[in-house]
């Protein structure tokens, strides 16, 4: 017998748990379980659940700083990767000013440089 059924399937009468939010359906007689094909229920007594609750909470007191860890690395591995996007597009520049028109051109550095020691000479 498969102790995994869906919503919807007819089953013998026991006792199914929820798996998605934790409740608990009697079946006193044969019937049909509430829900649709998504949801998914798992025959086993209370006792079982009941033991299995202290395992539950030992697997996740074990693994809670693997998590915690896992959720440090990431958010710092995000931050570097922001401030390293943010430096790269600080960094760049167009070469020009949007407020400017250059309706004339731009003048040359060489141009430039050559009024100032004309400007210089005089």
């Amino acid at each position: 017998m498969d102790m995994l059924t869906k919503g919807g399937q007819r089953v013998k009468a026991g006792t199914y748990w929820n798996l998605a939010n934790g409740n608990r359906v009697q079946m006193e007689e044969e019937g049909v379980l509430a829900g649709d094909a998504k949801t998914r229920y798992i025959k086993a007594p209370a006792v079982v659940m009941l033991a299995a609750a202290p395992v539950l909470g030992l697997l996740f007191a074990v693994f809670l700083p693997f998590i915690g860890i896992a959720m440090t690395v990431t958010l710092v591995g995000r931050k570097l990767a922001e401030g390293a996007a943010s430096a790269a597009a600080g960094s760049m520049s167009f070469g020009w000013r949007p407020v400017e028109a250059y309706l004339a051109g731009r003048k040359k550095k060489e141009d430039r440089a050559k009024k100032a020691d004309k400007g210089a000479k005089n």
